[in-house]
C-alpha cells in the first residue's frame, strides 16, 4: 500500500480500541521490524460473523456472550500496569512453561512486545503463504507455496528423503542438490515438500500447493526450424563426448561440434552463431518443434518406454529419442555453463516453456546416472553402465523387507540372481528406469518400485498385477491374501498409514480384505473435499495464525492460556477401538461401449470400489466410509514447549471413542453451523444412516442395547472455524479411527504428535491451513505399531 493511499482498518483493528491503534502504529513506525511472523495483512476470519466474547478456563476458553471479544480498556487507563524497562521490555530466561500466568506474574498484567515473545513466541513455528504468477500465463493462474520458520533446529515437517526413498521423486534445475524452496523444483507440487513425517500425511506446503490454479497444457508452435539428420552411432558418439563436459573454451570448437553435425546456422556467413546465448536459443527453437516426444504428458513420463524394446520395429523411435536427448543435453550444458551468468542463467529458467524444462530433466537425469560403454549401427549395440544399480538394488530390498514381502526369499534370490546375470534393465521398462536411475521426477516413482518388484518375484500370482500404472494413483492391491499394499495418494493408504509403513510413495503392509480376490488390484472412488485455500487466505496466513494474536503495543497475559490434552489417565482408550474390517464395495460399472466391443484392455482392467472401515467401539460396530479424498498434514515441530494459546484460537477437544457422535463438523456441507456444528448421533443409528452392526458383524446388523447417548456438553457452540481436538492416543487404531472419521465427512486434519508439536501450535497450524480438524497422537505410548 502506498503513501498516499488512505489506511484501511482490518477486523482485527475493530477489536483493538482506537488509543491502542493509534499507538501501535507509532510504535511500529519506530520498530518497523516487528516480529518474525509478520504478514501483509492484519489476521482475518474467512467468513464473516459477530464477535463473541471469551473468558479463559484451566481447559481453553468458554463462551460466556455473544461477543467474540470484550474491548480493551483505554491504554491509558493501564499505563504503568505492563513490565517494561524499554521498548521491549526486560528479558527473561525461562524453561518451558508449567504453569500459566507464569509464577510471579498476575493474570491482570500486560506484557511488551519483547516479554510477550520471549514468553509466548518463543520456538514457536512462524508460518508464511507465498503466490507466485505463473509465467507466461494470466493473473487467473498462481501457483501457492507455505514455508515456516521460528521452531530452533533443522527438524522440519518434511521426511527425509534417503529414509523414504523419494530422492528420485523430485529435481532442481538451478541446482545440484534438492531445491532449498519448494518453487525451485521442476515439478508442482514440489515433491521435495510433499511427504509428511508421519505416515500417510503431507507437508502445509503440499497441502497449500494444491490450491494452485495450473494453466492447461498447451503445446508450442512449430518454429520451422529442423535439425541435420544424423544417424544413431554419430549420436552415441556425441553423449560420450559430453560425458567429458561441454568444450567452453574454445569457441570455433564448440561451434562446429553444434552446427555441424546438429544444428544449421542461418547465419553462417554474415554473423554465425558462435555465443552462448545465440546457440542456447537455437536449440530451444529446435527442441519447440511438436513432433518430439512430449515429456509433461503423463503418459510419456516413463521415459525408458521409448527405448526398452531394441528390435528392428522400434529402431526409429529409439533414434527419436537419443536424438532428442542430445539436444537436451547440448542445451543443458550451455545453461550451466561457467560463462552463462547466474542472473542470466536463472531468468532464463523462468521464462523457458515447461516442455524444454522436461526436456533438460531428461538430459540431468542421463548425466548424473548413466554412460555410454558401447555404441554401434543398432540398438543392439549399445551397451549402457548404470551408475546407480547398486544402489538401487539394494533400495529394492531394503524396499521388500520393510514391506514385509509375502514372498520374500525367493523374491531376494531372483534379485540377486540377475545382479549377478547383469539383467535387471531387461526385466521391463518400469525395471529399466528404476535400476537406471533414468526416472523423471513426479509422481511416477511409486510405480516404477513397485512394479520392479512385481516383474522380479517369481511367483505367478504377480500376472494379476500388472496394470498398475500412474495414470490412476488413487489405487491399491492384495497379494497372496496376505496384506494389501496401496499408494500414499490413495485414501484408504492414507487412512490406515498409522498401522503400517509409509516408503517410496507406498503404505503397506495394510491388512488384508476378504473383497479382494487372492491377488487383485483396486482402484478407490472417491470425492474431492469442499475445503480448499485460497489465495486470501494464503496472503493472510502469517496473521492468522501469530501466536500473540493481533498487533498490539501491550499484550494482556489474561488473553493467554497454557493449553494441553486431558492426559489424567494414561491407559485410557487403549483398548476401546480396533479396526474390524476393511471393506470394498465394487461401484457400478457403466461402460461407453457395449460389453461384446469392449477391447481386451477395457474388459481386464481393474475396477473401482467404494471404501469403508468397519470398527469396534467399546463393543459396538461402525462403520465409516471413506468418501471423500482428504489430506492428513502433518505438524511443524515447535521447541521449548508448551506454549500458551490466544484465546480467539477456539477449539473443541473430543475423546476417539466418542468422535462418531459428532456428525458434518461446522456444517460444511450445508445447512446452520449451529445445528451440525457438533450434533450428536444415537447408537441406534450408525453414521452411514443405517445402525451400527453387532461386533464382529457386517454393517447394517442388528442393534445393541446402548441407547440415548446425547452429545457431551464440550460439543457446543456455532463458530464454524472452531477446531475440534482429537485426543487419539493410545494404539495407532485410534489415529485411524480419527482419519477414517474426516475422510468420512470430508475434512482434512492436521496430525500432530505431541512428543514433538505442542496443542497450541497445533491448533495454530490448523488456522494457517483453513483446516478445522487436529489429530492429537503420542508416539512415546505407542508400542505396537511393529506388529502391524
Amino acid at each position: 500500500m502506498s503513501d498516499e493511499e488512505p489506511k484501511k482498518k482490518s477486523f482485527w483493528g475493530l477489536l483493538r480500541s482506537k488509543s491502542t491503534a493509534s499507538k501501535f502504529a507509532k510504535f511500529l513506525e519506530k520498530d518497523p521490524a516487528r516480529r518474525l511472523s509478520d504478514g501483509d495483512v492484519y489476521r482475518t476470519r474467512r467468513k464473516s460473523e459477530a464477535p463473541r466474547e471469551y473468558q479463559s478456563t484451566s481447559k481453553g476458553f468458554t463462551p460466556t456472550s455473544s461477543r467474540r471479544r470484550p474491548r480493551r480498556t483505554d491504554p491509558s487507563a493501564t499505563k504503568g500496569k505492563g513490565r517494561e524497562d524499554n521498548n521491549y521490555g526486560p528479558s527473561y530466561e525461562t524453561g518451558p512453561l508449567t504453569e500459566w500466568p507464569p509464577s510471579g506474574m498476575s493474570s491482570r498484567e500486560e506484557l511488551t512486545l519483547g516479554p510477550a515473545m520471549q514468553l509466548i513466541s518463543r520456538g514457536v513455528p512462524a508460518f508464511k503463504g507465498h503466490k507466485r504468477e505463473i509465467p507466461h500465463a494470466s493473473d487467473h493462474y498462481y501457483a501457492l507455496f507455505a514455508t515456516a520458520a521460528g521452531n530452533k533446529g533443522d527438524e522440519t515437517d518434511a521426511a527425509n528423503h534417503h529414509d523414504s526413498m523419494t530422492q528420485l521423486m523430485t529435481l532442481c534445475l538451478l541446482a545440484g542438490g534438492p531445491a532449498t524452496y519448494p518453487w525451485e523444483s521442476l515439478e508442482q507440487p514440489s515433491y521435495a515438500f510433499c511427504f509428511g513425517k508421519r505416515p500417510g500425511t503431507i507437508t502445509l506446503n503440499h497441502w497449500v500447493s494444491l490450491a494452485s490454479v495450473v494453466p492447461p497444457s498447451i503445446s508450442l508452435r512449430d518454429p520451422g526450424v529442423a535439425p541435420r539428420d544424423i544417424d544413431l552411432e554419430s549420436i552415441f558418439s556425441r553423449i560420450r563426448e559430453l560425458e567429458r563436459g561441454l568444450e567452453d573454451d574454445d569457441e570455433d570448437l564448440m561451434y562446429r561440434n553444434l552446427y555441424r553435425r546438429l544444428l544449421k546456422d542461418p547465419d553462417k556467413y554474415m554473423n554465425p552463431h558462435k555465443t552462448l546465448d545465440k546457440q542456447i536459443m537455437d536449440l530451444i527453437m529446435v527442441l519447440s518443434r511438436p513432433d518430439w516426444i512430449d515429456f509433461t504428458n503423463p503418459r510419456n513420463q516413463v521415459a525408458t518406454k521409448f527405448i526398452f524394446d531394441t528390435s528392428e520395429t522400434n529402431a526409429q523411435q529409439y533414434r527419436k529419442f537419443f536424438h532428442q536427448l542430445l539436444l537436451s543435453i547440448e542445451l543443458d550444458l550451455r545453461i550451466n555453463s561457467r560463462h552463462h551468468m547466474t542472473e542470466a542463467k536463472e531468468k532464463l529458467m523462468t521464462q523457458i516453456p515447461p516442455t524444454i524444462q522436461w526436456n533438460l530433466a531428461l538430459a540431468r537425469r542421463w548425466r548424473d546416472n548413466i554412460r555410454v560403454e558401447e555404441y554401434g549401427p543398432t540398438p543392439d549395440d549399445v551397451r549402457l553402465r548404470f551408475k546407480l544399480k547398486r544402489r538401487q538394488v539394494k533400495m529394492l530390498k531394503r524396499f521388500a523387507q520393510m514391506m514385509k514381502w509375502p514372498n520374500l526369499s525367493e523374491t531376494i534370490r531372483a534379485l540377486k540372481q540377475r545382479d549377478e546375470d547383469s539383467v535387471l534393465d531387461l526385466v521391463s521398462s518400469h525395471a529399466m528406469a528404476f535400476f537406471s536411475g533414468l526416472a523423471l521426477p513426479g509422481p511416477t516413482f511409486p510405480f516404477l518400485i513397485m512394479n520392479s518388484l512385481l516383474d522380479i518375484d517369481p511367483d505367478k500370482a504377480t500376472d494379476d498385477l500388472a496394470l498398475l500404472t500412474h495414470l490412476h494413483p488413487s489405487c491399491g492391491f492384495q497379494y497372496r491374501n496376505s496384506y494389501t499394499y496401496w499408494t500414499a495418494a490413495c485414501i484408504v493408504g492414507k487412512v490406515l498409514a498409522p498401522t503400517c509403513r509409509s516408503l517410496a510413495g507406498w503404505v503397506g503392509p495394510a491388512r488384508p480384505t476378504s473383497d479382494l480376490s487372492r491377488s487383485q488390484i483396486a482402484r478407490i472412488r472417491s470425492r474431492r473435499p469442499q475445503n480448499r485455500v485460497t489465495p486470501e487466505d494464503i496472503r493472510s496466513m502469517s496473521e492468522r495464525s501469530d501466536p500473540l494474536g493481533p498487533p498490539a503495543q501491550v499484550f494482556p497475559v489474561s488473553e493467554y492460556a497454557l493449553v494441553a490434552p486431558d492426559r489424567e489417565d494414561d491407559g485410557y482408550l487403549t483398548d476401546l477401538v480396533r479396526i474390524e474390517l476393511l471393506q470394498l464395495r465394487p461401484c457400478v460399472d457403466r461402460p461407453t461401449t457395449p460389453k461384446s466391443t469392449r477391447t481386451r484392455a477395457e474388459a481386464t482392467a481393474p475396477r473401482w470400489y467404494d471404501a469403508s472401515i468397519q470398527f469396534a467401539i467399546d463393543g459396538v460396530s461402525w462403520p465409516l466410509r471413506l468418501a471423500f479424498d482428504v489430506s492428513f498434514i502433518s505438524a511443524w515441530p515447535c521447541s521449548d514447549g508448551p506454549h500458551p494459546l490466544f484465546f480467539d484460537y477456539v477449539y473443541t477437544p473430543v475423546k476417539a471413542d466418542e468422535l462418531v457422535k459428532v456428525r458434518d463438523w461446522n456444517g460444511l456441507y450445508g445447512g446452520h453451523p449451529h445445528d451440525r456444528n457438533a450434533r450428536s448421533l444415537s447408537p441406534t443409528a450408525n453414521i452411514l444412516g443405517g445402525r451400527p452392526a453387532t461386533s464382529g458383524g457386517p454393517a447394517g446388523g442388528a442393534s445393541t442395547g446402548r441407547t440415548g447417548v446425547s452429545s457431551p456438553s464440550t460439543l457446543s457452540g456455532g463458530d464454524d472455524e472452531k477446531v475440534l481436538v482429537v485426543e487419539a492416543f493410545g494404539v495407532p487404531d485410534n489415529e485411524v479411527l480419527a482419519r477414517a472419521w474426516c475422510a468420512h465427512w470430508g475434512l482434512s486434519a492436521v496430525v500432530a504428535d505431541v512428543g514433538k508439536t505442542c496443542m497450541a501450535c497445533a491448533i495454530r497450524e490448523a488456522y494457517a491451513a483453513t483446516v478445522t480438524v487436529v489429530i492429537l497422537v503420542d508416539d512415546t505410548q505407542d508400542q505396537s505399531k511393529d506388529d502391524y
